[in-house]
């Protein structure tokens, strides 16, 4: 069955009275969307932030009156102007079926994969990561991921190397370096959900549950191991500067993403301090900083 939705331009401010005045006029869905291809990072668990051009979506079945719920919009809204809409026929998918056909296996280097958990792999002699990120973060699509992925399998071998991923998402930088052959990886994250998705990945790619352990940040030990790497956000890479370096000892390697190509200087001014920083590595406009530990 055909739906049909009505896209309504907006903004931050007005955004959550457009959802409920849509739901109050009979939508089955809202959704909200970039009006602007505004970057928009990972929020902290229970807070909701949202584009500031944002276009509000509403989806209807397809025999509703679509000029009587713009009538009853306008009514309740009493605001002027009445946000610039569009009216859509949609068709009927399943969408969990439709976003599982675009993931996909994906190289990174010359011996790593990551495969999504429900297809074949492309070679199964490689190493291969198999992959379902739930409702975490992490599936190796964005660029932040793509570059840490990538310098994880140009260190070589990692046997016996202890690594710390703070902000570890769904685990997909813990397990690939607990299967390109690190000794043990500590995964921290302040999402719960995250900690889960990334116990569920490892057990589906049959990692030892004594070499991988996850912890909330507050009670995550501090010891000492040889790789940290950090996927996270510029912000709270600043303030974990002092907390991320403390993880390695003199000769310790970091890798640092989630920074956008203009937040580099700040980033880079910060981790001077304790590393030998290496130059950016750049794809599209997001950056890796990485460095070896003073």
């Amino acid at each position: 069955m055909p739906w049909i939705q009505i896209r309504l331009d907006t903004n931050s401010d007005h955004a959550a009275e457009l959802e409920d005045l849509l739901l109050e006029a009979g939508a089955s869905a809202v959704t909200l969307q970039d009006g602007k291809d505004q970057p928009l990072f990972e929020p902290e668990p229970g807070s909701t932030p949202l584009w500031h051009h944002t276009v509000v979506i509403g989806l209807f079945d397809a025999h509703t009156d679509m000029d009587e719920v713009i009538s009853i919009l306008k009514h309740q809204y009493q605001r002027d102007p009445f946000p610039n809409h569009k009216i859509e026929i949609v068709e009927d998918k399943d969408w969990e079926r439709e976003w599982m056909t675009h993931f996909v296996p994906m190289q990174f280097g010359t011996r790593l994969w990551v495969c999504p958990s429900w297809k074949e792999v492309p070679e199964p002699d490689a190493v291969n990561l198999m992959l379902d990120p739930g409702l975490a973060f992490g599936t190796g699509t964005h660029p932040t991921t793509a570059l840490c992925l990538e310098w994880l399998e140009k260190q070589g071998d990692l046997s016996e190397k202890s690594v710390v991923d703070y902000g570890c998402g769904s685990g997909i930088l813990a397990i690939a370096a607990l299967l390109l052959g690190a000794r043990c990886v500590t995964g921290v994250d302040l999402d719960p959900q995250a900690l889960t998705a990334t116990i569920d990945n490892a057990e589906r790619n049959r990692i030892a549950p004594e070499k991988l352990q996850v912890f909330l940040p507050e009670k995550a030990p501090q010891e000492k191991v040889d790789i940290v790497l950090a996927n996270i956000l510029a912000g709270p890479l600043v303030q974990l500067a002092p907390t991320l370096a403390e993880y390695l000892e003199p000769g310790g390697k970091i890798a640092l993403s989630g920074i956008l190509s203009e937040q580099t200087d700040s980033i880079v001014a910060t981790y001077s301090e304790w590393f030998d920083l290496e130059p950016v590595v750049h794809n599209d406009d997001w950056i890796l900083v990485t460095g070896t530990r003073r």
